[in-house]
């Protein structure tokens, strides 16, 4: 059983910021990749099922979904899925010479996923969309 995008956002969000009272057993960096890692499940998520809706296949190929996206749901939200998804993949790698993510550079990014799992629910941007005839 999987988790929806947005119980995955939720989750990613106590890591940030703990309720008052928690015992802090894991460093705050520790928790920021953590829910770097659970934001980017969500996206991921999130784009799947708005290509299920549009186009099935386009399901299959993880670059492919990205690169058209710029068609189905315009040049802004795709961007915006790009960059997301880029920092949240470098922020879930380990790498012993570089430092955690700071939890303030991931609760942004989890309001740019909250944000476009609002965008991707909604379906392609239909003035985006145009029928193209023969040339006579």
């Amino acid at each position: 059983m999987t988790a929806s995008p947005e119980a995955l956002v939720t989750a990613a969000g106590r890591l940030l910021r703990p309720p008052p009272g928690t015992v802090h057993t894991l460093a705050p960096g520790l928790r920021a990749r953590a829910a770097a890692v659970l934001l980017r499940m969500a996206l991921d998520q999130a784009l799947d099922s708005y290509w299920r809706r549009i186009t099935p296949s386009m399901t299959r190929i993880g670059k492919h979904r990205m690169l058209c996206l710029e068609w189905y749901a315009g040049h802004d939200t795709a961007r915006r899925c790009r960059t997301t998804w880029s920092a949240l993949s470098a922020a879930c790698h380990y790498r012993t010479y570089e430092l955690p993510p700071a939890p303030a550079e991931i609760h942004t990014r989890l309001l740019e996923v909250t944000d476009l799992l609002v965008v991707l629910g909604a379906g392609p941007d239909t003035t985006m969309l145009t029928v193209h005839s023969p040339v006579s």
